[in-house]
């Protein structure tokens, strides 16, 4: 249960008393500062706590705003503010000094904007959202609260509610095609006491059903999975938007969100190339570098947000270009969906599905998704070598957490760290570029399994050493990551596909399946300033080097059908690992209440 202290003269037939309760606090009333400071020591420190002026006016959907997001330690809006656990100390010391500076005075000022404005002064971070067309007010005289009232009157509290609960930023074909209605479907639950976690699940449980209909190899079959890949992606809108809408954030759901869009993907594309083998076509080379490039397309994105999302003085020629295009309607759209974002991605995956065959569906894939990587990447590039930005040591820190080096390539960037001082600014991901390309070319066009790919292997670990020995804060150096993912899947793949011998490419999708959802987790755990998996975790799965050179060793020594048995065994194997850690993290009290809204990709 949460609390409310309500400060202030009374106003006779106010609300804000049942508003409270309505939003689950317990509402208690203090007489004077004194009292509401004796009221605050009383509430157990594990319990929400906030502090209102009585004369507060507004909507209810600006007090939920205010007063019941679960992301933020302290909050406000006029005429309210509110601490969690975490925050509770700091809302106490501002009590405790706005009420001795202010005795006498809160008959006038509020006691809950003088707290704020004390906690901003302290340089706490205080979350006040945003309330648009939403009214907050503590009027201090009656016309004054008549016009207030009057403005709560004049606005839809419930249709500003809704809209609010679909993503400000978001695709075409989702805004358009899906949010019109999956808006009132999550209203829809939100009054059943449905949670977005149990929308969440049912999405991921269609999708699954989904691809095992895409399985079956037949015309009835792909058509149905089509069609529930599409209601499966209504439930992926709806959880968000349920989530905005009753501000249900949590830890399970944002694990949950983080993971289950690529596993739902990831999956259907197994189905795909299941039902293709059924009637005799053998997709999966095609199924796996759909996987390959689609990870690698989101690991530009985690990187280049992670490299400049705190850079000082970051500016760009090309990014004000990019913001003027932004403000002209029709491009919008256009470069929104040549990005190819989940709604367009999984409309056309559907469509395709049950209108042509699997192998037309991953060429349109394969195809769309090139394009759109190379079209944002350019533009990222093109930023870059334009932007005057000083990176920071966080940013640094977090691409070299994305990069994944394991004790072999950590090993070659300790000893190599004099060399690494004196490389160009542009060296960098050059190096990871063109050793993860001569070590793929090098198993694509070598015997499977000959030693000159083990050796290719040992100048790729030691390369990747140099070009994680020094902080990564050049120009460029968000490329590091992506290049260390497409050399490391791809050569996993290249390999597979060599093998030649039934289930060596299914093996090799349930390794980079596991391997990369290592890989969305650590940057979820940094979205939500938690930190990278632990050192132990990175070490026990070999790093990407270790990873990739045992792969490269277990094809020069062991047959092609043993080396599937091989493949098989180390992805159950990591598997399990990444799975049994990442569980533990994000169900544990530690984790961050963080909730999606980035790209739509």
């Amino acid at each position: 249960m949460s609390t409310a202290i309500l400060t202030g003269q009374p106003v006779p037939g106010s609300s804000i008393e049942g508003d409270l309760r309505s939003l689950g606090y317990d509402v208690r009333v203090a007489a004077d500062p004194a009292e509401a400071e004796t009221l605050l020591a009383q509430v157990p420190g594990d319990q929400r706590v906030a502090v209102v002026d009585a004369r507060f006016v507004g909507h209810l959907h600006a007090l939920r705003l205010g007063l019941t997001d679960p992301r933020f330690p302290l909050a406000a809006i006029p005429g309210a503010v509110t601490a969690q656990p975490a925050g509770r100390q700091a809302l106490t010391r501002a009590m405790a000094r706005e009420h001795s500076a202010g005795a006498g005075t809160t008959l006038v000022d509020s006691l809950a904007d003088r707290i704020a404005t004390a906690l901003d002064a302290d340089g706490t971070d205080v979350h006040r959202p945003e309330l648009g067309s939403l009214v907050a007010a503590v009027p201090t005289d009656p016309q004054a609260r008549n016009e207030a009232r009057q403005a709560v009157a004049a606005v839809d509290d419930e249709a500003v509610r809704l809209k609010s609960a679909v993503k400000s930023r978001d695709g075409f074909f989702t805004t358009f095609f899906i949010s019109p209605y999956s808006r009132y479907l999550a209203r829809w639950c939100a009054r059943r006491g449905l949670t977005p976690n149990q929308v969440t699940t049912a999405s991921l449980l269609t999708a699954l059903i989904a691809a095992g209909c895409a399985a079956t190899g037949t015309r009835g079959g792909f058509i149905a999975a089509g069609v529930l890949l599409l209601a499966s992606f209504v439930l992926d809108c709806t959880d968000g938007q349920l989530a905005r809408y009753d501000l249900q954030y949590s830890t399970l759901g944002a694990w949950l969100d983080a993971t289950f869009d690529r596993a739902k993907e990831y999956a259907y594309y197994a189905g795909l190339a299941l039902g293709a083998a059924r009637g005799g076509d053998d997709v999966w080379a095609l199924a796996l570098g759909a996987m390959v490039l689609q990870t690698c397309r989101h690991v530009v994105d985690f990187s280049f947000n992670e490299a400049n999302h705190d850079a000082t003085a970051n500016t760009s020629p090309t990014a004000a270009l990019s913001g003027k295009l932004d403000s002209v309607g029709w491009t919008v759209w256009v470069r929104r969906m040549i990005v190819l974002p989940i709604g367009e991605r999984w409309a056309m995956i559907a469509v395709l599905t049950a209108a042509t065959t699997p192998r037309i569906t991953f060429y349109a894939l394969l195809i769309g998704c090139a394009f759109a990587a190379t079209y944002t990447t350019a533009g990222r590039v093109l930023r870059s070598v334009t932007r005057r930005a000083r990176r920071t040591d966080r940013a640094a820190q977090a691409l070299a957490d994305l990069a994944d080096s394991g004790p072999l390539a950590q090993g070659f960037a300790e000893a190599l760290k004099n060399p690494a001082r004196r490389l160009p600014g542009f060296a960098v991901p050059a190096v990871a570029l063109l050793s993860g390309a001569v070590l793929v070319a090098t198993a694509a066009f070598t015997g499977f399994g000959t030693p000159w790919v083990v050796v290719a292997a040992l100048l790729h670990a030691l390369a990747c050493g140099l070009a994680v020995a020094r902080p990564l804060k050049g120009a460029l150096d968000w490329l590091v990551p992506p290049f260390l993912r497409a050399a490391e899947y791809g050569t996993v793949l290249v390999l597979a596909a060599k093998a030649d011998v039934n289930g060596a490419l299914p093996a090799a999708f349930g390794l980079v399946a596991a391997v990369a959802y290592h890989h969305y987790d650590t940057v979820y755990r940094i979205r939500g300033n938690a930190g990278a998996p632990p050192a132990w975790l990175v070490r026990a799965i070999g790093g990407h080097e270790g990873r990739t050179l045992l792969v490269i060793v277990l094809a020069a020594v062991l047959s092609a059908s043993q080396f599937t048995v091989a493949l098989t065994a180390l992805a159950v194997t990591v598997a399990l690992v990444v799975l049994v850690e990442s569980t533990r993290f994000w169900v544990s009290s530690g984790a961050p209440a963080v909730h999606d809204e980035g790209e739509p990709a």
